[in-house]
């Protein structure tokens, strides 16, 4: 168990180790090539085992605050990253990857972080499962819609590759929680940090095949897409606290859409890149970059605000 705890905790340095290895010597994780798409369908079981129905029931109760949060995810990313793109002029498969990216919101590790930091895990787990559930129309919609000028986008494709990967392993992991009894118990502290392990070897995977396959994109544009990540992935963090500040949310909430918002589930990004772009390796190196910083950022937030709770909490008279 205290391995799976580590690994959990210590998800940020360990992804951008396995990152800067996969960049060092890609074969070291090109073996994974057959079971990306299944590693990330463990996350997502992971997901459904980790969630707590009566947390989710009441958290449901509250649907505007919900249904602000998924709207805010489903609009404000996917615009931002459009706009990043036009006004950068990358190259189709690039500007697309960033789209990906972009419409594709909620993550367990968003949900970790949010739990880390302090903020309201129930509306985290409840904009996750919300946002999964919408998913398979939304992603390809807002992708065909916006990415299409770009490249040609599957939309069915990618939908029925949604619903394997998201929907039916979230909806397995619910199903499967009455019959696990005591043993529930360990497989929800157990499940963490399986999902960790598999978040670790798809940002690595995706890294090692952006290298092995964008040699040149990493030459001509690698500074670029990085400062973009960057900026996409501060845009969201602010965009969310601010837009939560204008719903009325206290300051937890605040916490939790801007982690929600900055974050996105950048390893479906990748995966539906990989699967459905194989031809045009270039659209998976903006989801590559962006898992590994997004939780690399995340984390450094996440230990700034729980010294400030501390800090408070001393600071606060008897």
């Amino acid at each position: 168990m205290f391995l799976f705890r580590f690994i959990a905790n210590a998800l940020a340095p360990l992804t951008l180790l396995a990152a800067a290895l996969a960049w060092w010597h890609p074969p070291l994780f090109l073996i994974f090539k057959p079971a990306f798409i299944w590693l990330f369908a463990a996350t997502m079981f992971a997901v459904g085992m980790t969630l707590n129905r009566q947390e989710l029931i009441a958290t449901l109760k509250q649907p505007l605050q919900i249904a602000q949060g998924v709207m805010t995810q489903y609009l404000l990313m996917p615009l931002l990253a459009f706009g990043v793109v036009t006004l950068a002029d990358l190259p189709p498969a690039l500007a697309l990857g960033f789209i990906i990216v972009g419409c594709a919101p909620g993550a367990m590790a968003s949900n970790v972080m949010v739990y880390l930091a302090g903020g309201t895990v129930a509306l985290s787990i409840a904009m996750t499962t919300v946002s999964t559930l919408l998913s398979p129309l939304l992603t390809p919609t807002l992708v065909e819609w916006l990415g299409g000028q770009f490249i040609p986008v599957p939309f069915a494709a990618m939908m029925r590759t949604i619903v394997i990967t998201v929907v039916v392993p979230v909806g397995l992991g619910l199903w499967l929680q009455p019959y696990l009894g005591r043993h529930l118990a360990t497989a929800r502290e157990v499940a963490p940090g399986i999902a960790a392990i598999a978040i670790i070897i798809i940002c690595a995977y995706a890294m090692a095949n952006a290298v092995n396959h964008n040699a040149l994109a990493m030459q001509d544009y690698g500074l670029s897409v990085s400062g973009l990540v960057v900026l996409l992935n501060a845009m969201g963090y602010a965009g969310g606290w601010l837009l939560a500040r204008l719903y009325g949310f206290d300051r937890r909430r605040r916490l939790t859409l801007a982690i929600e918002i900055g974050m996105q589930n950048a390893g479906l990004g990748v995966v539906l890149a990989l699967a459905h772009f194989a031809d045009q390796p270039q659209t998976a190196l903006p989801g590559a970059l962006f898992a590994v910083w997004c939780i690399v950022t995340a984390a450094g937030a996440t230990a700034w605000f729980r010294r400030r709770a501390v800090r408070l909490a001393c600071e606060t008279p008897a």
